[in-house]
C-alpha cells in the first residue's frame, strides 16, 4: 500500500459559513495497483494521479447519489459543468 495525500474541499451549511468552502489535505492509504492504473488512466486523459482519482472519485459519488443515470449521462453533465464554469457556453437558439 501506498499513502497518498490529496486535497480536499470541505462545505460547510450554518451560520456562520453559509455556502462557505475550505481546502485541506488528507492522508489515505490506496492500493499499489490502483495507483498505477491512475497513473496509466491519468497519463492518458492529462491528469496527475492525484486528479485521476479525484476524478474517479467524483464520478463514483454522482453514480452512488444518482443510480438511475446513465455513466454517459453523468460523464456529458461534468463536461457541461465544466464548459459553463470556464465561460465556454453559447446560447441555443429554438427553430
Amino acid at each position: 500500500m501506498i499513502l497518498f495525500v490529496i486535497s480536499v474541499a470541505k462545505c460547510y451549511i450554518g451560520n456562520s459559513n453559509l455556502g462557505g468552502s475550505v481546502m485541506g489535505s488528507v492522508s489515505i492509504r490506496l492500493e499499489d495497483v490502483l495507483i498505477e492504473r491512475a497513473r496509466t488512466v491519468g497519463h492518458a486523459q492529462s491528469r496527475s494521479v492525484a486528479k485521476q482519482i479525484e476524478h474517479w472519485a467524483k464520478i463514483g459519488k454522482m453514480m452512488e447519489e444518482n443510480p438511475e443515470l446513465s455513466y454517459k449521462f453523468v460523464q456529458d453533465a461534468l463536461l457541461a459543468k465544466a464548459e459553463r464554469d470556464s465561460g465556454q457556453l453559447e446560447p441555443y437558439s429554438f427553430g
